[in-house]
């Protein structure tokens, strides 16, 4: 079987829950990029989830292209070179998760192949996520079952990615690239 041939390039910013990798990351982009895209994976289901995504969208005016996909990204057309800002991983792979039923494999194999897809496209793409694991193991079977297939999804994606930065307490520190 023919490897496929990946034309993307992949950056992934990491770090704990509010330490600022959304902020660094849109920087990022805007240095690459004067129009770049922001991918929006969150499925807003209550006020709260409303406010944080008017936040985000204050702070971005006008100048970037913004989808909204919580699942599938491999239908969405990308222009050549453009730079494009995925927020964030963590909360696509809850969608995927759910979508699978709480089947943690099922779900990695579809954020996978969604990944997959991106990475023919012949675009820069900036992933934003979660290190879930950082907060210790929960009691709970459903949060430990996340936790390990999150920790699955991001060693994936910082494997292709040739940029890994993380975020602690709003300082990028480079670990790849």
């Amino acid at each position: 079987m023919q490897e496929k041939k990946m034309n993307a390039l992949i950056i992934m910013v990491t770090g704990g829950q509010r330490s600022g990798k959304s902020v660094f990351a849109e920087h990022l982009a805007l240095q690459l990029s004067d129009h770049p895209t922001y991918l929006a994976t969150a499925r807003v289901m209550d006020k709260e989830m409303e406010d944080r995504v008017a936040v985000h969208k204050e702070r971005r005016k006008d100048v970037w292209r913004n989808i909204e996909a919580p699942l599938y990204t491999d239908v969405i057309s990308f222009k050549e070179k453009e730079v494009v800002l995925i927020d964030c991983l963590t909360l696509w792979a809850t969608n995927w998760f759910f979508e699978e039923n709480e089947d943690a494999s099922k779900a990695v194999s579809s954020v996978k192949r969604q990944i997959e897809s991106l990475l023919m496209k012949d675009a820069t793409f900036i992933i934003v996520t979660n290190e879930v694991g950082l907060g210790g193991v929960s009691s709970n079977n459903m949060q430990r079952k996340f936790a390990d297939m999150q920790g699955e999804i991001n060693q994936y994606v910082a494997s292709i990615a040739e940029e890994v930065y993380l975020i602690v307490s709003g300082i990028p520190v480079k670990i790849k690239g």
